[in-house]
């Protein structure tokens, strides 16, 4: 055939940043449904494992996500963040697991703090240990990124954890050309993290470009809070207030959500999607600079994590 005179257009094939990040991450749960008898995702109504959570009903669509959500509730949330988590998984059809505390607590299995800096985010390390040994999870999918602190950077997207539940930093498996091992013995499981290489600059967004609905507590509104430790917590029946401390009504934000006692706010009136991806482009501090948990010693999310947390 004579091709003179015929042009030959070559169609570029590329995709953006955010198009590639958003490949890997299907990729990483697709992997995981195939490779696992009985994975979950880990579900705290934070804007990551939210991602997450939208991440695997593109991934199945149009069936439906083919795992439950994990939560585990502390006892101390933010009201807005159980409201949104009840609404969520309503509209998805889902199963919803969830870990209590309180119950925990109440069995012995666990000792509540005291003292004025009292917190329960250790004490979902057992509970959570106890739900997936319960439901007899094999691969619990979470929304960790390796940008948000040092021991998370250390992750592979899947971490392998012993019978007891435990991480060693020392002792991953190689991820070669994203190829997953998830071979393991009886008792063990996996936690796998498909949006380790993202950034918080590219959970927002991609929530803007997609549109993903998110807890009202991300926007900026008025709340009473009291000023410590160089960030504003919330003012609720959880928090005592010391010496020369006192409520304030502040307009904020969160950056990140956690339990209501140790998730700081921002001053911020950032009350659009378009506003936040603006004020964290220009921001200069960490992401988890305001949670109060992160700030017990230097290394408390690895020790978190060897033990068992997320």
């Amino acid at each position: 055939m004579d091709l003179a005179g015929f042009e030959v257009n070559m169609h570029k094939y590329s995709l953006t940043h955010l198009q590639e990040l958003e490949s890997e991450a299907i990729y990483i749960i697709r992997e995981v449904v195939a490779q696992f008898d009985r994975p979950a995702i880990l579900f705290s109504g934070g804007k990551d494992s939210i991602v997450v959570t939208h991440l695997a009903k593109k991934a199945f669509w149009p069936a439906k996500i083919p795992m439950p959500l994990i939560h585990i509730d502390t006892g101390h949330n933010f009201p807005e963040t159980m409201e949104f988590r009840d609404k969520l998984v309503e509209s998805l059809g889902v199963q919803l697991i969830v870990g209590s505390v309180q119950e925990a607590i109440d069995k012995g299995r666990a000792v509540e703090e005291s003292g004025i800096n009292a917190s329960r985010n250790e004490l979902q390390i057992v509970t959570l240990l106890d739900a997936i040994e319960k439901h007899k999870i094999d691969a619990a999918i979470g929304g960790a990124r390796r940008d948000e602190e040092k021991a998370r950077s250390k992750e592979r997207f899947f971490s392998h954890r012993d019978e007891f539940g435990q991480w060693d930093p020392k002792n991953q498996r190689p991820e070669l050309w994203n190829i997953f091992n998830g071979r393991k013995r009886m008792g063990e499981h996996f936690r796998v993290f498909p949006i380790s290489n993202w950034t918080e600059m590219d959970i927002w967004n991609y929530i803007l470009q997609e549109n993903i609905e998110i807890p009202s507590l991300y926007f900026a509104h008025n709340r009473n809070a009291v000023y410590r430790d160089g960030t504003w917590l919330p003012a609720s029946e959880f928090l005592s207030l010391r010496d020369g401390e006192f409520v304030e009504n502040k307009l904020m934000r969160f950056r990140t959500l956690g339990d209501i006692t140790i998730t700081g706010g921002i001053e911020s009136d950032a009350d659009t999607l378009e506003k936040i991806v603006a004020e964290v482009s220009a921001t200069r501090s960490t992401e988890r600079g305001n949670r109060s948990d992160d700030k017990r010693s230097d290394t408390s999310m690895e020790d978190r994590k060897k033990q068992g947390y997320f």
